[in-house]
């Protein structure tokens, strides 16, 4: 049985592009309200309120520093987020983090770590990625923080980014299913390996197809889980979605993701989102915002027919037959 899913909607800008190795990102939260994000909510019958944007400092666009570019800026700007974030979910409202670039998921999922420990829920992360974002400054050959967010929220990073819910590590690899995965960089995929982060990546879904993929990602959820969505833009293949700062061929077709999000919503369970690494400066006529908020649609129960079924319902059943 799914969960009655939230109803009151808090999106929040986060305007900065200070953790990514590209310009662009911090126009992200204007693009997706040009691409009528709010309308597209409201359609769906939920209560949607735009907080507006955060403000942080500006991009210095520096060399790194011990492995690390911007690291008292990157700090900065996750602080502010997750106090905003926790500030919506504490009013039992879902909050929508309009970024940006990934590195602020290390505040937005501190914040719901903190608040799941807060309610004594099950925290489960669905992270659409092409890239495992498990850096660490000794692996990094950037420097770029957004290459690292999972890296610190499970305890790897530098103390100021790994302690911000409160308790380190924020979360355990075990609470994170990253979905679309196709470019690890050498020494992160040793790391990925020996923290057994769980990790489906396009080769998985080429061989059992994205509803077997979502079927595992979202296995054991029960209605005490706080199911977390974080959708980095270049999860989606590039020929759908230009307007991202790291494209990398080979990802979700059009209709996986909407199948992706689509079996998401089926659960009930969704509880806090992040859109993140939107690009308009590498974009084409907003394409890739459009595309985006549709896929959010999905997410929050757009559907072609009316669904008698969720998900988990569904799995019991098959598991019952076999």
């Amino acid at each position: 049985m799914s969960a009655s899913p939230r109803t009151s909607i808090s999106l929040i800008g986060a305007p900065t592009d200070i953790g990514a190795g590209a310009r662009g990102a911090s126009m992200g939260p204007e693009a997706l309200r040009v691409a009528n994000i709010v309308e597209m909510l409201e359609r769906q019958g939920l209560d949607v309120m735009d907080c507006g944007n955060l403000a942080g400092p500006a991009n210095p666009w520096q060399p790194p520093v011990n492995g690390y570019r911007h690291l008292t800026e990157v700090t900065t700007w996750n602080h502010v987020v997750h106090d905003a974030v926790y500030r919506e979910l504490s009013a039992a409202r879902l909050p929508i983090l309009l970024g940006g670039d990934h590195c602020l998921g290390i505040g937005s999922i501190s914040a719901v770590a903190r608040y799941c420990r807060d309610q004594c829920k099950k925290l489960r992360i669905i992270w659409l990625d092409a890239h495992a974002d498990f850096n660490t400054n000794t692996l990094t050959p950037s420097g770029n923080v957004h290459g690292m967010p999972v890296a610190c929220l499970c305890g790897f990073g530098p103390t100021e980014l790994i302690s911000l819910s409160g308790q380190i590590p924020a979360i355990e690899p075990s609470m994170v299913k990253q979905i679309g995965i196709r470019s690890v960089d050498f020494g992160e995929k040793h790391l990925v390996d020996q923290e057994g982060l769980d990790v489906f990546d396009m080769r998985f879904i080429d061989e059992v197809g994205m509803r077997g993929t979502m079927q595992a990602a979202l296995a054991d959820l029960d209605e005490n889980t706080h199911l977390h969505v974080s959708f980095d833009v270049d999860f989606l293949d590039a020929a759908i979605a230009p307007g991202v700062g790291t494209t990398v061929l080979g990802g979700p077709t059009y209709r996986e993701a909407q199948l992706c999000m689509e079996m998401i919503a089926d659960t009930g369970l969704l509880a806090s989102l992040d859109v993140v690494e939107l690009n308009p400066a590498l974009d084409v006529r907003n394409q890739t915002a459009i595309v985006a908020v549709d896929l959010i649609g999905s997410l929050f129960g757009k559907s072609t027919l009316v669904r008698r079924h969720t998900l988990n319902e569904g799995v019991q059943a098959e598991t019952k037959n076999n």
